[in-house]
């Protein structure tokens, strides 16, 4: 590492200003920061300085999310595998998921960053690193048969309309991977629901073997089909259709602990999200007017993206309240949204992703009440006190 330091230093006088490259400052900037923690410190105020800055933090989020992909990548070749009656190994299963999700992935990082060096080059600014975890959420909650040309696009419109347009990292207030899922949902209907989307297209055709289903457990319950919902096991492991990866909670959770133990993500809010989805399942169970409103609120919990949703975009710092108490306040009430759509809304049983962006849009308001309310319980204090 000493031996890149020296070349760094060597080379970097090219891109500062003066030299031949300075309009590529930005670039090499971000590649530099990338690589090793920057020895800038701040003129002014009172900071702390240490050695996780904003890319370490965006890294070790990235960590978290890697058993919920792995799982993910295995889930769908091990799904093609029952979809065609074919012998399968554990090895086989991750490998053709593998060679699927990869170019999703890619696609997402290339066009994401691409602009996203863009517009630093074009206002001179620091590139932002929000997208190194936005570039791999996109492809994990889409179908994996969604076309690398509509992520492509879903990309560009979640980086510029839902992020640049706000001034960048720090500044968007919707959470730029929900906002992609949200534009392909409602620009590409047909391909981001069903019971064919969530199986490889290579499935589809005379190839299926009879018997074989790919509707999720939202799909069956939105239908009625109670009976056909999987073994809450089954939903719990992650061995169902579902968008790459949503489906396994077990592996989210492990993400879960990653986030809370280094401080990263908010146990209140994801505490609060699944205190929320329960408290709207129990309420939803005690009228059971529908097939759908008798599914064991629990049951809730591990279906669909409710725990993914509650771990890695609820938890989003820049998106989410900054208050404590506020905190608790906007997870329960997704929770309890995200509920209320699945169940009560058969066009769209999954509910996750409206509410934590219709939370996203009411976070600021949340922690403007939660501050005034704690302003007039000190002057109360404070006039009480002065009496006495």
């Amino acid at each position: 590492m000493k031996a890149l330091r020296r070349y760094i230093d060597k080379i970097k006088p090219n891109f500062l200003k003066g030299g031949k490259f300075q309009k590529l400052h930005s670039t090499f900037e971000a590649f530099e920061t990338f690589l090793f923690v920057p020895n800038t410190v701040t003129k002014t105020g009172s900071h702390i300085r240490d050695s996780v800055d904003m890319k370490r933090t965006m890294a070790l989020v990235v960590m978290a999310l890697v058993p919920a992909l792995l799982f993910g990548m295995w889930n769908i070749g091990y799904h093609y595998s029952l979809s065609v009656g074919a012998k399968s190994t554990i090895l086989s299963n991750f490998w053709y998921g593998f060679l699927r999700v990869i170019p999703l992935i890619a696609v997402s990082y290339i066009v994401g960053l691409g602009i996203e060096f863009i517009f630093a080059q074009i206002r001179g600014h620091e590139v932002n690193e929000g997208f190194l975890v936005s570039g791999i959420l996109i492809p994990m909650v889409v179908p994996v048969d969604v076309p690398l040309w509509m992520v492509a696009v879903a990309t560009a419109f979640a980086v510029i309309i839902g992020k640049e347009v706000f001034g960048g990292t720090g500044m968007n207030i919707l959470n730029p991977a929900l906002t992609a899922r949200a534009f392909l949902f409602f620009a590409y209907p047909g391909w981001m629901s069903g019971d064919t989307v969530w199986i490889s297209k290579l499935t589809r055709g005379e190839g299926i073997v009879d018997g074989f289903s790919g509707a999720t457990p939202l799909a069956e319950a939105a239908a009625g089909n109670i009976d056909n919902i999987p073994d809450p096991w089954d939903m719990f492991l992650g061995t169902i259709p579902g968008s790459i990866g949503e489906t396994s909670t077990i592996a989210i959770l492990i993400g879960a602990v990653i986030l809370i133990f280094t401080g990263i993500g908010s146990w209140k809010i994801i505490t609060s999200v699944f205190a929320g989805g329960l408290a709207m399942g129990f309420i939803l169970n005690l009228f059971a007017v529908n097939p759908f409103m008798e599914v064991p609120a629990w049951q809730h919990l591990i279906m669909g993206g409710f725990a993914f949703g509650a771990v890695f975009m609820a938890t989003d710092p820049v998106t989410a309240t900054q208050t404590e108490k506020g905190k608790w306040i906007y997870g329960f009430l997704i929770g309890v949204l995200a509920i209320l759509i699945r169940v009560l809304n058969p066009a769209y049983p999954e509910g996750v992703m409206l509410a934590i962006l219709l939370m996203n849009v009411f976070a600021p308001l949340i922690d403007h009440y939660v501050v005034n309310a704690n302003i007039k319980r000190r002057l109360r204090r404070t006039k009480l006190s002065a009496q006495q």
